[in-house]
């Protein structure tokens, strides 16, 4: 169901189950575990995600669940969300295309996506008052940062999808697109990620992600950015963009 493929620095991971909307049972979720392992192990500098057919992920896969004896537990805490913690710290920028259902456990893979684009079509949101479940895979977290409590138990209590434009204007995701267009976007930003600084985008990377999870204050903050950028001085990057500059010439960035 996960297909890799890698070219010019940029690892492609696509979910690849069209007739089920791309939805993940327990083996799908180990083989994406592998495709990022393995993209980390060839060394790429940006990795792009996306679903195959009408829709992203329409999350967990239940067409074979039994609720009398479902392992929940189990498969959120024991598989999803080490796979989370595992795409978010991935070492090179991140790119995730969204469109059509991003539910769920989909919706977590995007959340664990350093940048996601996502379609005009894209439907995001907790339907599960239907099933009689709670949302899950950091959507909580991410919808009352963004969103605030009231609008994020208006939409857990009633299970209205937002829409692309919707999400991408409410702060969720980063830019929104025509159905035609989000997938070329997206390539054309990794590609580009990928030619960049990225030993720069990587601590950038790290110093976001430690301000959020540590809750760190302004100057506590400019603080680790002069170390980070400090530390930069150091790479071959930061002396080929200083001499790219320098010589009114465009940088060839290696990522080191």
């Amino acid at each position: 169901m996960i297909d890799l493929h890698i070219a010019d620095d940029v690892a492609h991971i696509t979910l690849n189950a069209p007739e089920r909307l791309n939805a993940l049972d327990e083996r799908a979720l180990h083989e994406l575990r592998a495709a990022y392992d393995e993209a980390e192990h060839a060394g790429v500098r940006a990795l792009v995600l996306r679903g195959e057919g009408r829709a992203f992920c329409a999350g967990r896969d239940i067409s074979a669940v039994d609720p009398r004896d479902d392992d929940v537990l189990g498969y959120l805490g024991g598989i999803v969300t080490p796979l989370l913690k595992r795409m978010a710290p991935f070492p090179a920028p991140t790119f995730a295309a969204a469109h059509g259902a991003c539910l769920g456990v989909g919706l977590g893979l995007l959340i664990a996506t350093d940048v996601v684009y996502v379609a005009e079509s894209a439907k995001i949101g907790s339907p599960f008052a239907a099933l009689g479940a709670t949302l899950d895979s950091g959507g909580h977290a991410l919808f009352a940062e963004r969103l605030g409590a009231h609008k994020t138990l208006d939409l857990i209590y009633t299970g209205r999808l937002m829409s692309g434009s919707e999400a991408v204007a409410s702060g969720l995701f980063s830019r929104v697109f025509p159905d035609e267009a989000v997938q070329t976007a997206t390539e054309d930003a990794a590609r580009a990620a990928a030619r960049g600084a990225t030993a720069a985008f990587l601590a950038s990377k790290q110093l976001i992600a430690r301000i959020r999870d540590e809750r760190i204050a302004l100057w506590e903050s400019v603080d680790l950015e002069n170390a980070a950028q400090a530390a930069l001085c150091d790479t071959d990057d930061y002396r080929e963009g200083f001499a790219a500059f320098q010589q009114k010439r465009n940088p060839e960035f290696r990522g080191h």
